[in-house]
């Protein structure tokens, strides 16, 4: 028999896990708790024992996803055996690869993003501390490019790693848009062999 420990622990679970797929989906202004609670079976006291309310809901959403993405730089950005621009490449190809099985729904951040950033600081400030903690993590591997040569010296590693983000949160909303990668794909060609030889990528900005 299960502890209700672990219950408490799978039933939350099931509604962030649920959750993150519905905000994807839908936005934040249209995932109704009610619609929620149904695709779950979950009762109505259940979620209010876990969460105050739909943004406290939607904010643990956001650190949920928060995880699985360190995750994937840490395996990616952390692995010695690739050169620093390759585990960047990698990194954004399996994200890239996330979004095709998902359906193209693009990356959560950026949807709620554009959504909520003007009308809800709590998300603007939580977003915005999310895409600066990944391009800190970027702005780590571009050191190291850096140092082994593979990027000029002369280059701002954290603006480099700020634009990068940008330009992929823009490229992410067109393949949304079109059901496609190919805006991807361009963009991570068009960065990497920026960066390598030194200019800055002006020409790209987010969709």
């Amino acid at each position: 028999m299960l502890s209700p420990l672990i219950l408490m622990h799978s039933t939350k679970q099931r509604l962030i896990d649920a959750g993150l797929r519905m905000l994807l989906e839908q936005g934040y202004n249209s995932l109704g708790i009610q619609a929620l609670l149904d695709a779950t079976d979950t009762p109505k006291g259940s979620f209010y024992h876990h969460f105050r309310d739909k943004e406290d809901f939607a904010l643990q959403v956001i650190d949920a996803y928060m995880t699985t993405v360190h995750a994937g730089l840490d395996a990616c950005l952390l692995d010695r055996t690739r050169p620093p621009l390759a585990r960047i490449r990698r990194f954004f190809e399996l994200t890239q690869e996330k979004y095709k099985q998902e359906g193209y729904l693009g990356c959560l951040l950026g949807g709620l993003g554009q959504e909520l950033s003007g009308v809800s600081e709590a998300f603007r400030r939580k977003i915005d501390w999310c895409l600066s903690s990944i391009a800190g993590q970027m702005a780590n591997c571009l050191r190291e490019a850096q140092v082994k040569g593979d990027v000029p010296a002369a280059c701002d590693v954290q603006e480099m790693a700020d634009l990068l983000v940008n330009c992929w949160e823009g490229a992410a909303l067109r393949s949304r848009l079109r059901r496609d990668p190919a805006s991807l794909t361009a963009m991570l060609d068009f960065y990497i062999e920026s960066i390598a030889f030194g200019t800055r990528p002006q020409s790209i900005a987010p969709a």
